[in-house]
């Protein structure tokens, strides 16, 4: 999706944890002005958006269609709820009244019978808007409509909404955040609210309590290592929107989610590349929301996005977001605290090449500020399970010895 990535909040984004420890307490200022309690999304939220495989090309024939794959091909069944359309479903103009109505030629049964078609699949419906004047693909915006635009999408069936940030001119996003989010409570509809202003405006230091998740980072493209350039704007590779999250783990938890953005998984990458851009979201503590064709999803994709040990590591209760232990030559650890104390340790490899790891356990006790955990493998003896080839592959008694392709993970759980 076209985005004209600002300047303005970056800097504290690419400066670190200290900008963020000097401007944490907003975020509680904010969170009990707007006094938005609604536990929409204990988890991290799970679904299927249209925009990475379709954008704007959607109508409701291929969407019923994808509404059936969903439920066959096991993706309801592994946890995914939502489905989400996003930029193109409606008109090009509101109608003389002003109201938004779904565009007549992509959906002739009107979008009231489309949300009540996902209903009865047993999902959840998501729509998509912006708070300018015009989305980013130049569709009419929400600015100015914004609670006639709740109340449509209340009376329409809407659970989820993302809301965007194209055309915004001088428009404090905060501010317009906020709005939308009173506009939808105003419903009496629990509508889960999604933030998508790309982390410009640092939504971690203020969006608890606005909405459930909210985008860190730019758009992401189906690269692992590579940005792509878009003339005015630059898509993201996976590795790069993967380091921009250790800085804002903290912000991670119940109700309020850092999203990565979408994912990429069976829209070009390698296999491995798929494995290890779903693990490292898993990991994270992040929204699960895929964004492939499900119609003409390989086996090996539908393997990868319904793995129900990774679902679940992602969906720990916790909620807390791993960090990064140690990076040499590619080669990185990334810790996360899991519930029952235990714990995942992902191996990734981030280079071109295999690498061969020998970590010995004796030598790389855990230590977490944040969840104030640790484990010292001197004293207490960990079981390891390889989650992704589903065996048990010992104890940290020894060393674990593995060599790991390119850009591939090994991901490991370890129970006490």
């Amino acid at each position: 999706m076209y985005k004209r990535i600002a300047l303005t909040g970056l800097l504290g984004f690419l400066t670190g944890t200290a900008v963020f420890a000097q401007e944490e307490a907003p975020v509680q200022v904010q969170k009990s002005a707007n006094a938005k309690v609604t536990n929409l999304a204990p988890t991290p939220p799970m679904g299927w958006n249209s925009w990475n495989t379709f954008q704007t090309r959607i109508d409701e024939k291929l969407l019923r269609d994808m509404v059936d794959t969903y439920v066959a091909s096991g993706m309801r069944d592994a946890g995914y709820q939502y489905f989400t359309l996003d930029d193109g479903w409606m008109s090009m103009e509101r109608d003389k009244n002003g109201q938004l109505e779904a565009d007549p030629k992509k959906f002739p049964s009107g979008m009231k019978a489309f949300a009540d078609y996902v209903h009865s699949k047993g999902l959840k419906f998501g729509i998509y808007n912006c708070a300018g004047d015009r989305t980013c693909a130049g569709y009419p915006g929400t600015r100015g409509h914004e609670y006639e635009d709740a109340r449509l999408y209340a009376s329409w069936g809407v659970d989820f909404l993302k809301y965007d940030w194209c055309n915004t001119d001088s428009l404090n996003a905060r501010e317009a955040y906020i709005t939308m989010a009173r506009a939808l409570q105003a419903t009496g509809r629990p509508v889960l609210f999604s933030l998508c202003e790309w982390g410009n405006h640092q939504p971690w230091l203020w969006a608890n309590g606005v909405g459930e998740m909210y985008r860190a980072t730019g758009d992401i493209t189906a690269n692992f290592d590579k940005d792509k350039h878009m003339g005015t704007w630059t898509a993201l590779s996976v590795l790069t929107i993967v380091d921009k999250q250790p800085a804002i783990r903290q912000f991670n938890g119940p109700n309020h989610w850092n999203d990565p953005d979408m994912l990429e998984v069976g829209n070009g990458m390698s296999p491995t590349e798929d494995k290890a851009h779903f693990t490292m979201w898993c990991i994270l503590s992040a929204p699960l929301v895929a964004g492939n064709d499900l119609r003409k999803m390989s086996e090996q994709t539908k393997s990868i996005l319904t793995n129900k040990e990774l679902v679940a590591i992602d969906q720990d209760k916790l909620g807390i977001a791993a960090y990064r232990s140690s990076a040499v030559n590619g080669l990185e650890t990334w810790i996360k605290p899991l519930s029952n104390g235990k714990w995942a340790v992902c191996f990734l490899n981030r280079s071109d090449k295999p690498q061969a790891l020998n970590h010995v356990w004796a030598q790389n006790a855990l230590n977490d500020s944040f969840s104030k955990r640790g484990a010292d493998f001197t004293q207490s003896t960990y079981k390891l399970h390889d989650v992704w080839a589903k065996k048990d592959v010992g104890t940290t008694k020894k060393a674990f010895r593995q060599t790991i392709p390119a850009h591939d993970v090994v991901l490991l759980t370890l129970t006490k």
